[in-house]
């Protein structure tokens, strides 16, 4: 597991932390076209993805939890990075647009309060985007890599969690299929990779993408007055009438 957000910090300022993010970043942007007013949370650390956002939302918020560590965000200029526990995150109920999770699920100690906390804070029509290592891609096996890190997931048990925790699954996708090798002339042809490996080799790709919205339960409209109307064996019973005898 990655102890220190640093730890984090350093590897997305290497080379291969570059190409996650020239990866990810459009992929996220593809889905959230228009952030414009709204509120915007990252969840786990979600820097390298969030500077995207800074002049279009009203808010953006990066949360990072309380064993991870936190560094001052964005650099020089005020602070929009806060630490937590992420099951108790410090947001109001219904003030969050949209959420972007990454780093964070395949750490978490208490999976479903965190994503009840989550389901807390998004608004009704809030937007929910996970990226957590695959469990069959080459990504989970790089141990110098964050997605080397913690638990892995398959795409069906990352719908089950979402199900489970009152989230509506909206769609998914697979991405990074760019091999984790420190080269060069791999990491210069990452375009490539990405556009062709997946019609070969679909399950190989690094990350789960998936996007939820929070789900509301409808109520039933209940009229004043209830009247029951009891059928018998020869059409409406009558009402019944009390019994007026005195009892010894």
């Amino acid at each position: 597991m990655y102890r220190s957000i640093y730890d984090l910090k350093d590897f997305y300022n290497s080379p291969s932390g570059q190409l996650v993010a020239r990866v990810l970043r459009p992929q996220i942007r593809s889905w959230w076209e228009s952030v414009k007013g709204q509120r915007v949370v990252g969840i786990g650390y979600a820097q390298p993805y969030l500077d995207m956002f800074l002049d279009e939302a009203e808010r953006v918020i990066s949360i990072s939890p309380a064993g991870q560590g936190i560094y001052p965000w964005p650099d020089a200029e005020h602070n929009l990075a806060a630490l937590a526990e992420e099951s108790e995150l410090p947001l109001e109920t219904n003030s969050v647009d949209r959420v972007l999770l990454i780093h964070s699920l395949e750490y978490a100690e208490l999976l479903r309060s965190n994503l009840q906390e989550i389901w807390r804070i998004l608004k009704s029509n809030g937007r929910l985007i996970v990226i957590a290592p695959n469990r069959r891609g080459l990504w989970s096996r790089a141990d110098w890599s964050p997605f080397g890190q913690g638990t892995p997931y398959s795409r069906d048990q990352l719908r089950f969690f979402l199900r489970d925790n009152l989230f509506v699954y909206e769609r998914s996708t697979t991405a990074l299929y760019t091999p984790p090798i420190r080269w060069n002339i791999v990491r210069k042809s990452f375009e490539s990779l990405e556009k062709y490996l997946p019609w070969f080799l679909p399950g190989i790709g690094g990350v789960h993408v998936v996007e939820a919205s929070k789900q509301i339960y409808s109520g039933i409209t209940q009229t004043a007055e209830s009247k029951v109307i009891v059928r018998g064996r020869h059409g409406i019973l009558p009402n019944p009438v009390p019994d007026m005898r005195i009892r010894k």
